[in-house]
């Protein structure tokens, strides 16, 4: 049965901090009268005010509880019930609108419970307030139950004192079966998310994790919800246990229960009809409207639940979007796209820059004996219509997977690639370069897309955005060698002979650099890239081997570039004297969206368990650096990979070779931006996409002319500016 306690009314609104918990010399309202921050000086009613009040059918348990700001108006409070402590400031005859809701300033008709209220706020018809701290202007109105308890976390994975460890809040990502669960925490970066759920196998460095978690939070019971300055919230039902950030906006929402909903004049976040969030921490900018599900979550800086979207146990990264579908056990990094009905049914890590097309299933929990499997994908990713996929599987950077249900796991180390299964044939077929061949244009928009996109107040932290950058660079590098081997591999088969890998891949560079229509005419079977038996095929690799190399003289080049724009180099000797005299290509780890070369991400791992690293925000201070060093590592790997894919030593760089690669680079240049214009003009030309029209005019004014796209046009003008730029710095360094 409901065990409901009896207890004197005299004592409602007192007692919110059990005496147990309370210091020597404090009193319940200690850490309140610490929160409250807003200045206003209180004083006690007089009695004409009381008169007042109970003359507008307002009452309480104690006037002298009841303490006002010098500048308040009784007749602005009515049929309200005052209980325990409240603190109220100026109340003034005005009215407040935001977005046609149009309330008098004052208190009406309400139940008020142990609380500080801000000048001129509006409450009206809040059937049960207690125990909040309320901003200046605030507007509260028609909310059912708006209360905090005295262990609240506010969505953060802490205890407060007197709790069992079996009350913690724990976010399991990447694995259904909870063995990457990592404590949320306000603040917390997608980077902190990856670094806790990957290093499993590292006791110290977690057990440090968690102490940076529990040491940022204050253990003490007794904490007061806040809602701050200018905040709106209407028509919800329940509000539980928040701390709500300044000029929030909350309309229709059902539950919202432990949470921490970041907002600010800059960067507001919205949540609207018949949401319900539980346990959680939203970032700021976020908008999560039209019956949201969202439990054991977290939101990074400006990003979107919309439309039915369920997200659990989840984290979702900065700048992302999800709509009309579930997310489980999910690490999102930032700019992320998922619209339509699709799902993550297992557990999966999503490094950023990913885009969900509707029906696609990541992951199924059929193929294994328990819900412990795993799904990693690179940048870029991009699964089609109604891809369904099988865990364990791990893609490289901006692999594109072609419709289909595949039957197996995939390991797909090859960037840019098209992976598809041809079910007449039975086999796996994979095109490496697939976008660098056939779909430019949405390479090069996507990239300019998430920038414009980035919302984030604090770029302190440097996201990359570009399809060419330290990580896919060295997985082309990468990629580079599989094809060598596959191809000498191939071509060994049709002569019967057995040739150790190391063989293989010099025969099959040979014959990629001087017989490309050889290896086109080869049947090129690639090996551990599905667990199944059957063939895996690789298509036009001729193709792919040549633009990709072309693809990494040009990001070699272009980094180049901008070195010598930035350092300001006047003629060849200065720049070779700065050039790295040592060239060595390391990997690089995508950490929450932030690229950084594994030996930061050692140093990194390293200053957190020798204590040099003593907190999170020491963590993040370690990251920003890491992101000012950044361009200069860039560079550095960039000439490293620039030398390494034309065979170059650093003393072999000379003024002549580089003037080459820099007239080379124009080309490529062109290139991209011809490839770029053709891919789009595929869609004017094609007959079934013109079929619907009855001529080209209908057909412009529906989709729009061909020679007006403005980011055609405005590729075609960086393309002038950076044949013009190579133009000046080859007469530099020609000088």
């Amino acid at each position: 049965m409901n065990i409901i306690t009896k207890k004197a009314i005299s004592s409602l609104g007192y007692g919110f901090i059990p005496k147990e918990y309370i210091p020597k010399g404090k009193n319940e309202y200690y850490l309140r009268n610490r929160q409250n921050r807003s200045g206003i000086r209180y004083r006690q009613l007089s009695q004409v005010e009381i008169s007042l009040l109970e003359k507008n059918d307002n009452s309480s348990d104690n006037w002298d509880k009841v303490l006002v700001s010098e500048a308040f108006d009784p007749t602005l409070v009515k049929r309200c019930s005052f209980f325990g402590l409240v603190r109220i400031g100026k109340l003034e005859p005005y009215f407040h609108e935001f977005n046609n809701l149009h309330m008098p300033v004052g208190l009406y008709n309400s139940t008020i419970i142990s609380c500080d209220i801000g000048d001129n706020a509006v409450i009206d018809n809040v059937n049960f307030m207690s125990h909040y701290i309320i901003g200046n202007d605030v507007m509260l109105v028609n909310i059912n139950e708006l209360a905090t308890t005295n262990h609240s976390k506010f969505g953060n994975g802490v205890l407060k004192e007197g709790e069992k460890e079996s009350v913690r809040i724990w976010m399991e990502i990447c694995n259904e079966n909870g063995g990457r669960s990592v404590l949320p925490f306000n603040e917390m970066q997608a980077g902190d998310a990856w670094l806790w759920s990957k290093y499993r196998d590292d006791e110290k460095l977690l057990q440090k994790f968690r102490e940076f978690t529990d040491q940022k939070f204050d253990t003490k019971r007794g904490y007061y919800g806040k809602i701050g300055d200018r905040t709106v919230i209407k028509n919800c039902k329940i509000i539980k246990d928040a701390w709500i950030g300044t000029d929030a906006y909350l309309k229709g929402a059902n539950k919202i229960k432990n949470i921490t909903i970041n907002s600010s004049p800059q960067a507001k976040s919205q949540i609207g009809e018949g949401c319900e969030l539980v346990n959680g921490i939203v970032g700021y900018g976020c908008r999560i409207f039209y019956g949201v599900k969202a439990v054991r979550f977290m939101m990074g800086t400006n990003s979107q639940l919309k439309y039915g979207a369920r997200l659990i146990n989840s984290y979702l990264g900065d700048n992302s979007t999800i709509s009309c579908c579930e997310v489980l056990n999910s690490l999102i990094f930032p700019a992320h796209e998922q619209h339509h009905n699709n799902s993550f049914l297992c557990a999966a890590s999503i490094l950023g820059q990913s885009n969900m097309a509707a029906g696609a299933t990541i992951g199924s929990n059929h193929n294994s004996r328990g819900a412990d499997g795993e799904l990693i994908a690179g940048r870029g990713f991009w699964p089609g219509l109604c891809v369904s996929l099988k865990h364990n599987s791990r893609f490289a950077s901006f692999v594109l997977i072609a419709k289909g249900d595949f039957p197996a796991e995939l390991n797909i180390p090859l960037p840019f690639s098209l992976v598809s299964n041809d079910v007449s044939r039975d086999r796996l077929v994979i095109m490496p370069a697939y976008w660098f061949l056939y779909n430019m244009y949405a390479l090069a928009r996507n990239a300019g897309k998430y920038t414009s996109r980035d919302k984030r107040l604090d770029k302190s932290q440097y996201i990359e955005y570009d399809y060419l950058a330290p990580d896919s660079i060295h997985e082309l590098l990468e990629s580079l060698t599989l094809l060598k081997r596959f191809t000498g591999q191939a071509w060994a088969k049709t002569l019967g002979k057995k040739m150790s890998p190391e063989a293989c891949e010099k025969k099959g560079e040979q014959l990629l650099e001087k017989y490309p229509e050889t290896v086109n005419s080869l049947e090129i079977l690639a090996e551990g890239f599905e667990n199944s038996r059957r063939p895996v095929q690789l298509i036009k690799v001729a193709e792919a081997w040549a633009i990709s190399r072309e693809m990494i003289r040009y990001y070699g080049i272009t980094q180049l570039l901008r070195f010598i724009q930035e350092k300001g180099f006047r003629n060849w000797k200065q720049l070779a004297t700065r050039l790295p005299g040592k060239t060595t290509r390391t990997k690089w780890i995508n950490i929450g969206g932030q690229l950084m070369p594994e030996p930061s991400l050692k140093k990194l791992i390293r200053e957190v368990k020798n204590g040099k690293l003593a907190d999170w925000d020491a963590v993040h201070a370690f990251y920003r650096s890491v992101s000012a060093a950044y361009p200069a590592e860039k560079f550095r790997q960039s000439f490293a990979a620039l030398l390494e894919v034309t065979g170059l030593k650093p003393d072999g760089f000379s003024r002549e070779k580089c003037i080459r690669l820099l007239q080379e680079s124009t080309k490529t240049r062109k290139r991209i931006s011809d490839a770029i214009y053709s891919s789009r003009a595929r869609d004017y030309e094609n007959p079934f996409r013109k079929m619907v029209y009855n001529n080209d005019e209908e057909m412009n004014r529906v989709i729009g002319r061909l020679d007006e796209n403005s980011f055609i046009l405005q590729q075609q003008e960086e393309e002038k500016l950076y044949t013009e730029k190579v133009r000046e710095i080859i007469e530099l360094l020609s000088a």
